[in-house]
């Protein structure tokens, strides 16, 4: 009697792995759907159903359709599925390396490194030489983000390691006071800029890709890609290291490796994000939080899912940004803020107990 229980109970209970892969699928048919739909929509009238006829049946495309469909909309798709990929997988790391539910990129000061390095450039571009300023002025911005986010993981790394370990607690308050740091070094250059570098800069901080262009895309792709492709190596070592870092390193996890690996990662795809996108909030906390109450917390399928579940988000975020104040464009940082802040509130209040906050 009491084994036909036992498997009856077990019966009830979901296999998460399971669930986690029938999820993983659904949301790579969300993310075509949604690139789909960011190819489609904008303010200019250009049809892609119209394009895509017309290219089945030989017939050349309109010149604006082409700049349109080919040089504005494709390159700000893809834009917004590694900008998403990249910030929900630096969380969902990010939450597992420290073992706190609201770590994301900004807890560690490495997008206020990325953000100061990038407002630099901004502001103190005009004053390069020239022959310098032809060879690097398109990639100044993402060259600078990449720069202050290295800077900024190479000090926390030697401000928290000692005799070959690095203390996650030392890290967590080293990143507090490095993006402090970062963010008033920025608040000095705001204040030096004049109005049309204000006015740029205040779009850039708001969270944009209305920038987004091919060269953008070659820059930063690589590096998301790569940080992408590496994070799923990651996952056994994070799922150890929940239980703590003893008992992590008694299942044979070299955890200062981990920590290594996982906080490089990190800087380079938060870097690279915000580089080409600014200030875009939320993603890296909402996302693994939704999917840990979906599918468990196992790392092998969070951090895929994250990926394709962080490109759906901004990819429906950048959407709703282009068509809500059409012709005029409302920063998808906003768009973020709004929709991320109550859903992270009530992930909150559902799990306070949890949390013993």
């Amino acid at each position: 009697m009491v084994a036909t229980v036992q498997t009856s109970d077990a019966e009830m209970v979901p296999d998460r792995r399971a669930v986690a892969r029938r999820l993983g699928i659904w949301l790579v048919l969300v993310v075509l759907v949604m690139a789909t739909a960011s190819l489609a929509m904008g303010a200019a009238g250009t049809s892609l159903w119209l394009a895509l006829a017309d290219l089945v049946q030989g017939r050349a495309l309109a010149p604006v359709d082409s700049a349109i469909l080919w040089t504005i909309r494709l390159p700000r798709t893809i834009m917004a599925i590694l900008v998403g990929a990249a910030l929900a997988v630096s969380g969902a790391v990010l939450q597992g390396l420290f073992r706190n539910p609201l770590a994301d990129p900004a807890l560690v000061g490495v997008s206020s490194g990325a953000a100061l390095g990038a407002i630099s450039a901004i502001v103190l571009g005009a004053a390069l030489p020239p022959s310098i300023a032809v060879v690097i002025g398109p990639h100044l911005i993402p060259l600078a983000a990449f720069a202050g986010s290295g800077i900024t993981i190479m000090v926390l790394y030697r401000i928290s390691t000692r005799a070959g370990r690095t203390s996650v607690a030392t890290m967590l308050l080293g990143g507090i006071a490095i993006g402090a740091m970062a963010a008033a070094g920025s608040g000095l250059l705001i204040y030096a800029a004049d109005d049309q570098q204000l006015r740029d800069l205040n779009f850039w901080q708001l969270g944009s890709l209305a920038g987004s262009t091919w060269a953008r895309v070659g820059v930063a792709a690589p590096i998301i890609l790569i940080a992408l492709t590496a994070s799923p190596f990651l996952a056994r070592g994070l799922n150890a290291l929940a239980l703590g870092e003893a008992p992590a390193a008694h299942l044979g996890i070299p955890v200062q490796r981990l920590k290594t690996l996982a906080v490089l990662l990190v800087a380079a795809a938060t870097g690279a994000a915000v580089a080409v996108s600014g200030g875009i909030g939320f993603v890296g906390i909402v996302v693994p939080h939704l999917l840990r109450l979906w599918s468990g917390p196992d790392h092998a399928t969070l951090l895929p899912n994250a990926a394709l579940l962080g490109a759906s988000l901004l990819l429906a975020a950048d959407i709703l940004g282009r068509i809500v104040i059409a012709p005029a464009e409302l920063p998808i940082g906003i768009v973020t803020a709004v929709l991320g802040a109550p859903v992270f509130l009530w992930i909150l209040m559902q799990r306070r107990a949890e949390l013993a906050l």
